[in-house]
Order: C-alpha cells, then sequence, then structure tokens
C-alpha cells in the first residue's frame, strides 16, 4: 500500500563536471537544500528530516562525527518524500552520491516506485507522462493516493447495477422499458447524495466522505439478497448515490489540495483509478454466466471496498483550504449564494451532455447482448479491452488541460468523441472494437477538462453544495436520456439511430464551453473566487 524507504547509491568520475553537477542542489522532484554546520540544528527542528534520515541510516546509532565526514549533506526543502537525505563523498578518483529516500503513496506507491528512483539516479526526466506539472509535497501525496483509493470504491458502486441490470431483468423477466425506468429510477436517487454535498460545506469533506465511504458498499451488498427486480432498484437508488457523492467530494477535496498548474492532473489520475475500480466491476461479470441468478455473486465483491473506508478513517486529513475557511472570524453566518451565471451554465453542460453519455454507457452491453451475441464473459473482456486504454486519453488529456488550457482541448476532441462512439452502435466485427478504443480515448481526454470545472469556479463555502447540484443536473439529463433510449429502442428504432440523437446534446455542449467556459488552467483557486482569503499550501502540516 505504500512505497518504503530506499537507499540508492551511484559512483561519478571525481572530476570537476561532477562536482560541479552532484554538488548543486537539485530542483526536480523536489527542492532541496544544503545542510551546513549554521544550518543543521534549525533544519533538524523544523523539518525533522535530518534526524529521522541519519536514523534511517546508522540503523538508529548516531555516529559521533559522521556528519562531518560527508563532502556535501542535502535535505528536501519542498517536495515529495516523507524522509529524504541526499550525501557526496570522495573515494580516490570517485564520487559517492547516496540518496536516503522514502515516498508514502497509499495503494498506488507501485506505479511510481521505479520512477521516482530512476530521476533520483538521472536516468530520467521529472516531467515525464508520470509526473504532476508541478511539485508536489508528502501531504499532497498522501491524500491523492487515498482519494484514488475512494475513487475506485466510488467506480465500483456506481458501476455494479449498470453492469449488472441486464441479467437480473433477465432472471426476473423485465423487458428494455423495464431496464430503462429502472436505470432512471437508479440515478434519481442522487437526492439522497445531495444532503451530503451541503453537510460537507459546513461540517468539512472528510466526515462526510467516511460516512459515504462507509455506507455505499455495505448497502450494495443488499443486492445479493434481493427477491425481485424492484427490491434490487431500491437498493441500488440508496448505495449507487453514495457512490456518487463519493466522487464528488473526491474531486473537490483534489482540487483544493493540488497546486494551481495539477488539478486537471488530479483528475486524471483519480479517473484512472475509477477505471480499476469499475473495471472491478466488469471483471466480475464472469460470475453471472455461473447460471441464473450469479449476477448476485457480483453484489458481494462490494465488501472489499470496506477496507477502502477504514484506510479513510485512518489517514485522510481536512483540507487546508476549509481548515482557513473555518477558521475565519469574518465568515458570515451562512453560506455565500452560489455565483447564478456559472451555476447555470455548468448545469447546463452537465444536463446536455448526461442525455447522450448515460445511455450511450449504460445500454452498451444490451447491445452487445441483443445485436452482436456476446456472451457476459466476452462483454467483460470487450469493456477491458476497449476501456483499458483510454487511461493514455486521461493521461494526455489531463496534461494538455494543465499546460494548454481547457477549452481548446473540449472543443477539438468531444466532437470526435462521440462520432466515434455513435459510429459504434452502427458496426459490428473489428469496426466496433476500434470506433469503442478511439471513443474511450478521445473521451477520457476530454474528462479532467471537463471535471475540474465543476471545483474550479465555486468558492470553498459551497463548492461541494455546487459540485453535489451540478451532478444532480448531470443525472437529470441522463434520467431524461435514458427513459427515452429504452422507448425508442423497444419501439423499433436501432442502437444507431437512437444514440445519434441523443448526441445532439454533445453539440450544445461544446458550443457553451467554446462560447462561454473561462480558462481556468494556471490559476489559482482564490484568483477565481475572490471570496476565498489565499492560504499557503507550501507550508507543511
Amino acid at each position: 500500500m505504500r512505497t518504503g524507504g530506499s537507499t540508492l547509491t551511484r559512483s561519478w568520475p571525481n572530476d570537476e563536471e561532477h562536482r560541479q553537477r552532484l554538488g548543486a542542489e537539485r530542483r526536480d522532484l523536489l527542492d532541496e537544500i544544503e545542510v551546513t554546520d549554521e544550518r543543521r540544528a534549525d533544519t533538524a527542528d523544523t523539518a525533522n528530516t535530518a534526524d529521522t534520515a541519519e536514523h534511517a541510516i546508522t540503523g538508529g546509532a548516531r555516529v559521533e562525527g559522521e556528519v562531518d565526514n560527508h563532502l556535501r549533506r542535502f535535505h528536501q526543502r519542498h517536495g515529495p518524500f516523507v524522509q529524504y537525505e541526499r550525501t557526496l563523498d570522495a573515494s580516490g578518483d570517485r564520487l559517492i552520491e547516496r540518496t536516503s529516500y522514502r515516498l508514502n503513496i497509499p495503494w498506488f506507491g507501485w506505479l511510481f516506485r521505479r520512477p521516482a528512483r530512476l530521476v533520483l539516479a538521472r536516468k530520467i526526466s521529472h516531467r515525464g507522462w508520470w509526473a504532476p506539472p508541478d511539485q508536489l509535497d508528502a501531504t499532497q501525496l498522501l491524500v491523492i493516493g487515498l482519494l484514488a483509493a475512494a475513487s475506485m470504491s466510488a467506480a465500483f458502486v456506481n458501476t455494479l447495477f449498470t453492469q449488472t441490470v441486464e441479467f437480473a431483468a433477465d432472471d426476473f423477466g423485465v423487458g428494455n422499458t423495464g431496464i430503462g425506468i429502472a436505470g432512471a429510477i437508479v440515478r434519481a436517487g442522487i437526492v439522497v447524495a445531495l444532503p451530503a454535498a451541503v453537510l460537507a460545506d459546513r461540517i468539512g469533506r472528510r466526515r462526510v466522505v467516511l460516512v459515504v465511504a462507509w455506507l455505499g458498499p455495505l448497502l450494495c451488498l443488499l443486492g445479493a439478497v434481493a427477491p425481485n427486480f424492484a427490491t434490487l432498484v431500491a437498493t441500488q437508488t440508496f448505495g449507487r448515490p453514495m457512490g456518487i457523492a463519493l466522487a464528488f467530494l473526491v474531486g473537490v477535496i483534489a482540487a483544493e489540495e493540488m497546486p494551481r498548474s495539477s488539478r486537471a492532473y488530479a483528475v486524471s489520475v483519480l479517473a484512472m483509478a475509477s477505471g480499476f475500480g469499475a473495471g472491478i466491476a466488469v471483471m466480475s461479470l464472469r460470475l453471472a454466466d455461473i447460471g441464473e441468478s450469479g449476477w448476485r455473486l457480483v453484489y458481494l465483491v462490494a465488501a472489499i471496498w470496506c477496507v477502502v473506508a477504514l484506510d479513510l478513517a485512518r489517514r485522510l486529513p481536512e483540507t487546508r483550504r476549509f481548515a482557513a475557511e473555518s477558521a475565519r472570524t469574518d465568515r458570515p453566518k451562512k453560506a455565500p449564494r452560489l455565483d447564478r451565471k456559472r451555476f447555470a451554465l455548468l448545469a447546463a453542460v452537465a444536463f446536455m451532455g448526461n442525455i447522450f453519455i448515460s445511455p450511450a454507457s449504460f445500454f452498451q452491453n444490451s447491445y452487445l447482448d441483443d445485436v452482436r451475441g456476446f456472451s457476459a464473459g466476452m462483454i467483460g473482456l470487450f469493456s477491458i479491452a476497449v476501456g483499458t486504454p483510454a487511461g493514455i486519453g486521461l493521461i494526455v488529456g489531463g496534461r494538455i488541460a494543465d499546460r494548454r488550457g481547457r477549452r481548446r482541448l473540449i472543443s477539438i476532441a468531444l466532437p470526435l468523441s462521440v462520432a466515434s462512439i455513435v459510429a459504434a452502435f452502427y458496426v459490428g466485427g473489428i469496426w466496433l472494437w476500434l470506433f469503442s478504443l478511439l471513443g474511450g480515448i478521445l473521451g477520457s481526454a476530454v474528462f479532467p477538462a471537463m471535471a475540474v470545472y465543476r471545483a474550479e469556479l465555486f468558492p470553498t463555502a459551497n463548492r461541494t453544495r455546487a459540485a453535489g447540484f451540478v451532478t444532480a443536473f448531470a443525472l437529470v439529463g441522463g434520467i431524461g436520456g435514458l427513459i427515452a433510449t429504452g422507448h425508442l429502442i423497444d419501439s423499433g428504432w436501432s442502437y444507431g439511430s437512437v444514440m445519434a440523437l441523443m448526441s445532439i446534446g454533445q453539440v450544445v455542449v461544446t458550443v457553451l464551453v467554446v462560447a462561454a467556459y473561462p480558462e481556468t488552467a494556471h490559476t489559482e483557486l482564490e484568483d477565481l473566487n475572490p471570496e476565498d482569503h489565499p492560504i499557503d499550501l507550501d507550508t507543511p502540516r
């Protein structure tokens, strides 16, 4: 779950070039500060890294005079490491560079262990695809790792009913109209999630996250024992909104904790984690092939996300921005009113966009089953094969959105993504796979740019409230799309023609983004929302 301590030792020629290069303070993954006789005491007291790092190197015993034997010694001034020390020594005609460090990245540390080591070994650049545009600190790494785990849980809870409804409906003898109505009812459960959005602005993000992180998987487990289709729909009407609430709270926390040029990067990382969570739900579909009621076993898999809830309870801190807002003496008793123009714009985009997005994802399995004759296992393989490479789009899209801006990316990639997805509902064979793959990659590239706006354009005091209500509008649009799609398909329309009709909503979205959305890249949240007081995210806590 975490990346442990490590020591990297490298030998270099003892010449002027290497003495100059290795003796300079690093400015890549971290900012170093050289520890001299005058600075050692202060560094140890303020950063708590000198004693800790030396303790790790010597096995717990301080060696008298050892510090003075190093030619140069460096500690972390600012950066991602929980512990860090680099020393430079001479041994004959060689320079010995020794770097002792420890990263603490919950759940996903294994992904970053080798890239970080290669940067410290001076073998690759710190500006690779895996690294954020900004330099993060240890708290931000801890938070993003925990949020990624929470995103997996939220995605599983949100995906579970969508992936299993076709098999449950067959088991209970329910048709496409019933499936569409069931999907609409479950999505209408967003009203259950809205109190979480309001409470998070009043009592804190952390408290509410812990509640919904537990309730989501526990309520989903009830689906395994549902005696009829109506009961299954009822359990998921309450369970799925907990996943929705967890997802938008995770997005708000990420926006509040990340530096100004890495917010879309954070969204892309969390979206990749969501893909893992959804992928677990998809892979679990093989259980549905066991028998008529095999789909019930998929609901039992939800129990694994209780482990994530437990870890969040242990280690997730409150956001620095919420803590600063709560400490303000001039804070009004009531939260400030939402900016109506901004809210109306984001709500309209969310509503129109989901008229297409919801039915395209919800009815994909029905299309593959009814039209293309895919089995449950084949549907799972298809979802993984075309969904996993979409992570490329998330990474590229997040970096482009942070470096080049959000609006340009959306205006180009969104229409191409929609056209590809619509085409996939018209064709079979290899073209079905290729169009689905292209649509997934382009759609994923757009996602970080679109999603980050929900947290960026509102102040801390009503940020989660705004994100929650925008999400509600998105689900209302999805409900309309689902009901219309189910009715039209049962009336004899082809899947492709229905999806082409629903895609008109995405045309409206593209126009609204290009015409009215502000560019928010490289801008602090406090500059976008003057109601907030600036805070220093570089100050360790």
